[in-house]
């Protein structure tokens, strides 16, 4: 049984195995440009965040109906039970799904087929925040979270991926102030490629709650003392930052150190068919590489559990961290 845990830090479709991916386009009746499995997964190598999303969103095709969207979530949902999964706040871009004439419907009721059955199916709770391309058009955020009223019973937050230089989260003022107005939790990617100064900016500017990777907080103290006082969660990605080179191995990651520092940090996957690893993997991976032992592995699960958009169920988080506490390892 794997330690219990939360993942905050998960793109569906950055769950799209290539077995996956070719039964879709079977499915659908789509042409893929690799021969078989073993070749797609050979193009899961990247020399950079640039090289992976083009991949990414190429491979996108295969999604067109919401019993596509239904599969590619359960199958995510029952890979992270089998990895102690419990609770998973689940990202997905509906802005790439638009852009290929599959409309928002599509996409959430899809997903929505998933995540409602996830409990009673899986034993995984679970919360979809829909992200903004930040590579897109300010007005086009706006337009999807327009297009996404209809649906916002299911829609718990909103976010901010996709190519980070050069897109400074300031960009996304007024979408993320519209969505603050409609009652939505704000998150945001910010400091990956992109500097500590998009971390303090998606704080000051976006009034996110919580920052997605934030790996280079560590270049500015005044920054690292400002997010240990505030207990502003960062969703760290260890493996995903290996392989898109943001750190050189493993062994180098800063995790212990910023845990040292007092950062509440957590332990996700990001994009785990592309980056070698579930939840439960990026576990494993840290333990070994960096020699955390059980009270480091325990704290970033507590972690995890605190850093939940679960205010509407504290006595479901108040449950999760008493699994926590009780784990044998």
């Amino acid at each position: 049984m794997p330690l219990p845990k939360a993942e905050l830090h998960l793109h569906i479709e950055g769950t799209l195995e290539p077995e996956l991916a070719f039964a879709l386009a079977a499915r659908n009746g789509i042409s893929l440009p690799w021969a078989d499995t073993d070749a797609l997964r050979e193009a899961y190598r990247f020399a950079d965040l640039q090289s992976f999303l083009d991949l990414y969103y190429e491979l996108m095709a295969v999604l067109r109906t919401e019993q596509d969207f239904a599969d590619l979530a359960d199958a995510y949902l029952a890979r992270a039970a089998a990895q102690g999964v419990r609770h998973a706040e689940i990202f997905f871009d509906p802005q790439a799904h638009l852009a290929r004439g599959v409309g928002m419907g599509t996409v959430v009721e899809g997903l929505w087929r998933a995540l409602g059955a996830s409990e009673a199916r899986h034993g995984v709770t679970t919360r979809l925040i829909m992200c903004f391309l930040r590579d897109e058009s300010a007005a086009s955020a706006l337009e999807t979270l327009d297009a996404a009223r209809p649906y916002l019973d299911r829609i718990t937050g909103v976010g901010l991926d996709s190519a980070e230089v050069g897109h400074p989260p300031a960009k996304f003022r007024e979408v993320y102030e519209a969505a603050a107005a409609l009652g939505l939790r704000r998150v945001a990617h910010a400091g990956e490629e992109g500097p500590p100064a998009y971390i303090a900016e998606a704080l000051d500017v976006l009034g996110v709650e919580r920052i997605d990777h934030g790996l280079r907080c560590v270049e500015d103290p005044e920054l690292v003392a400002r997010l240990v006082r505030d207990r502003v969660p960062l969703t760290l990605c260890p493996l995903s930052n290996v392989r898109l080179r943001t750190v050189e191995s493993l062994g180098d990651h800063p995790l212990p150190a910023m845990l040292d520092a007092g950062l509440l940090c957590t332990v996700n996957s990001d994009d785990p068919a592309y980056f070698g690893g579930y939840a439960g993997d990026n576990f494993d991976a840290v333990r070994e590489a960096l020699g955390l032992g059980d009270d480091r592995l325990r704290e970033l699960a507590r972690n995890s559990f605190r850093a939940a958009f679960l205010d509407d169920d504290e006595a479901l988080r108040a449950r999760y961290l008493a699994e926590v506490e009780a784990y044998t390892f």
